[in-house]
């Protein structure tokens, strides 16, 4: 039996579809955007909109803009000789965060998972290996997250470009298995940093 209209019952199944968000909390959603007065419920409905349609993949890193080039790599001021090799945009905003990292980035979109069907060439491993040839570094740091898929795409990664002649390091662990960049604080994530090590 639904216990809702079918407008609310409609918004709690569309909050329920958001990552961690469970029933309870999806229904407490719905109830605080009814609530909201109608210009309020309006503004967060065209941000989700125009959030929607105006973010796109920066052309050099894949990293979330909106903009054809990103603010990161559009910055003068940043070492187009470093790039950090992350899984997720999420990743960048921890990374910057730290303010130790002052090269650019190239955002996977994922990491490889054999279970999960995503190989290599589901991620955009590609683009980095084309951004590479096209504009030569000294070194890639792989910062994926320290887990299962996270060391299987650095180990991937890391094998493709030990030819190339790249310094190739990995960031050190001091983030714990198992957790994501996303959470980790900023002083872990600058001593993590610090203490990358070539592979």
């Amino acid at each position: 039996m639904n216990y809702y209209s079918a407008p609310i019952a409609k918004l709690i199944d569309e909050f329920s579809k958001l990552p961690g968000i469970g029933r309870k909390t999806a229904q407490r959603l719905a109830f605080h955007v009814i609530s909201m007065g109608y210009e309020d419920a309006e503004k967060l409905s065209n941000s989700i909109i125009e959030a929607k349609k105006s973010i796109k993949y920066c052309r050099i890193c894949t990293n979330l803009t909106d903009k054809e080039v990103c603010n990161i790599c559009s910055d003068p001021n940043r070492k187009k000789s470093v790039i950090c090799v992350i899984e997720d945009p999420r990743d960048v905003v921890a990374m910057e965060r730290t303010r130790e990292f002052k090269g650019q980035y190239h955002v996977l979109h994922g990491a490889i998972s054999p279970l999960e069907g995503i190989g290599p060439e589901e991620i955009n491993i590609k683009e980095l290996l084309i951004r590479l040839q096209e504009h030569p570094v000294e070194e890639v740091i792989l910062a994926m997250n320290p887990n299962i898929e996270g060391e299987a795409t650095a180990m991937y990664i890391g094998k493709l470009l030990k030819p190339i002649g790249i310094k190739v390091s990995r960031i050190a662990h001091g983030i714990p298995v198992g957790g994501d960049l996303e959470y980790a604080d900023e002083v872990t994530l600058s001593k993590a940093l610090e203490g990358r090590r070539e592979i």
